[in-house]
């Protein structure tokens, strides 16, 4: 789309009309809690002046994009899908979303999540759960028969995963080209892999965190979601790199790459850990993981079984480290300096307990609770010290398995398609958390960069991706592995019904470019 921009076969406003109008046409997915409509177009109309006067600011000039409601935006509303910061604005930009305005990309809005990024269906925030597009497509609906005529056709919808589902849905459904995720133990490679898109997590540090509300701040890394690989690398291009409000990015200068198009994998060496055929795998995953294998095999790579021996332990260390970052994160909403304030003010502490009550949901009490236990004096050395020197471990089996010679791991990334919504809420946040971060927190803990790939659709008609792993800041060569992968897979685009209405001819340009 960037090449239609260039040459003129569409201008920004054009392609920010088509892409806000498709955002109201399928208002139903519930992705996106604001949309900065006027801004969008003023920003739009900026792009259009710089391509009439030859100089537009690069590749993402007038490229309509979305940002995760955890990332603070001057001037538009920043919720984290909560009530306690339900009409929040902030008074400044993160770096990732002021550096993809600096090179004239449109923000069409704020897309939905697990309130304050806690979950992994998008099913807790306020503002309702995020439905998955493939739910309308015409793949799903083929294969998804009614299991009685008085089911109705609405309660048959399937979860986005996440908790960045709503930056999943906008891009699998074609209202923007890109979106920021963010990814503390898989929010943006699982809901990438439901939703069918490229769901990059690049290593921690080469990213900037500062103006992502803060979860786990020694795992946070903000995620990029695409259509394409090719995508991903443009995004991570333009965002990578020092931020001196960030202390804990990179002091390197990043060189933004272009992906080559790999011919020869034949010296490559491809990792398979036999740690991840997880308890709860589907057969129907496992049988792709090791289609995936061999036609890496196929092809000239070698494959080897490598054991990361630790992974075992790791959900229990995540959701220790986890929890107890959190409780320190969330002492920051007090009902004080910003958000929510209760009307309750007998006393500063009873202010303090009911903003605090009214302001999160069971979730997120939940997770302050267990992570102030945690960090009770005589529980610190038991649980958070311990579970550090566990993900030291966890780090070093990677490390072990990387310098072995090995350049990239493929693991599954989600142990099945998307569950229905019905099906899903019946179990607990907590239990589904540890159900669906199992394949993917590993590379958290680790500061890895890892990527879904899209891969193919199951019997129900649903994606499912697979994940590299990569070795530390070794994005170029993860890419490019991943991009090697996505030509061999030639995954199907959906077939959104409920989009049809809307094809012309810049719609057509959407298109080509998600195929590109």
């Amino acid at each position: 789309v960037a090449a239609a921009l260039k040459e003129g076969r569409v201008t920004p406003t054009e392609l920010c009309q088509q892409c806000l109008s498709l955002i109201k046409s399928t208002k139903f997915l519930n992705a996106y809690i604001t949309i900065a409509e006027e801004t969008a177009l003023k920003q739009a109309e900026a792009s259009e002046e710089r391509y009439k006067r030859g100089q537009p600011l690069g590749v993402l000039d007038g490229i309509p994009i979305a940002v995760k409601d955890n990332f603070n935006t001057a001037g538009i509303e920043t919720t984290c899908a909560s009530n306690m910061l339900r009409g929040y604005i902030s008074p400044y930009n993160a770096t990732v979303v002021q550096k993809l305005l600096d090179q004239g990309a449109v923000l069409l809005g704020k897309t939905n999540l697990d309130e304050f990024a806690m979950g992994s269906g998008s099913t807790d925030g306020v503002f309702g759960p995020v439905r998955n597009p493939w739910s309308y497509s015409r793949q799903y609906k083929e294969k998804s028969i009614p299991k009685s005529h008085s089911e109705d056709k609405e309660s048959n919808w399937v979860i986005t995963g996440g908790s960045s589902g709503g930056s999943a849905a906008a891009v699998s459904s074609f209202t923007c080209f890109a979106a920021l995720g963010s990814d503390t133990g898989g929010s943006t490679r699982n809901p990438a892999a439901h939703c069918g898109v490229v769901g990059l997590k690049p290593t921690y540090g080469l990213i900037s965190r500062h103006g992502l509300i803060p979860l786990v701040n020694s795992m946070d890394v903000p995620g990029i979601l695409t259509r394409c690989v090719d995508d991903a690398a443009v995004v991570l291009g333009s965002l990578a790199g020092h931020d001196p409000k960030d202390s804990t990015t990179i002091q390197d200068n990043f060189k933004p790459f272009e992906l080559p198009n790999l011919t020869d994998v034949s010296k490559l060496s491809i990792g398979i850990p036999k740690e991840y055929h997880a308890p709860g795998l589907s057969g129907e995953i496992l049988a792709l993981w090791s289609k995936a294998a061999d036609l890496f095999r196929n092809a000239g790579a070698k494959v080897v079984e490598v054991s990361l021996p630790h992974t075992r332990y790791s959900i229990v260390c995540y959701h220790v480290l986890c929890t107890a970052e959190v409780a320190s994160n969330m002492a920051r909403f007090d009902g004080l300096e910003y958000g929510h304030r209760s009307d309750i003010n007998q006393s500063t502490e009873s202010m303090y307990a009911a903003t605090r009550r009214e302001g999160f949901n069971d979730v997120v009490r939940g997770r302050i609770l267990s992570g102030n236990y945690f960090l009770l004096k005589q529980n610190y050395e038991k649980y958070f010290v311990k579970a550090q020197k566990v993900r030291r471990l966890i780090a070093d089996d990677f490390v072990k398995v990387f310098q072995s010679g090995v350049d990239v791991l493929l693991t599954p990334t989600t142990l099945s398609d998307a569950a229905p919504y019905k099906e899903f809420i019946k179990e607990d946040n907590r239990t589904r958390s540890a159900q669906n971060d199992i394949l993917t927190q590993a590379a958290n803990m680790a500061g890895l960069p890892a990527i879904n790939v899209p891969t193919a659709l199951s019997e129900r008609g649903l994606p499912v991706g697979l994940q590299f792993i990569g070795r530390s800041f070794q994005e170029q060569q993860l890419l490019t592995v991943a991009k090697w992968f996505e030509k061999q897979v030639r995954f199907p685009m959906i077939q959104l019904e409920e989009v049809k209405r809307h094809d012309h001819d810049v719609f057509q340009h959407e298109k080509s470019a998600s195929l590109s």
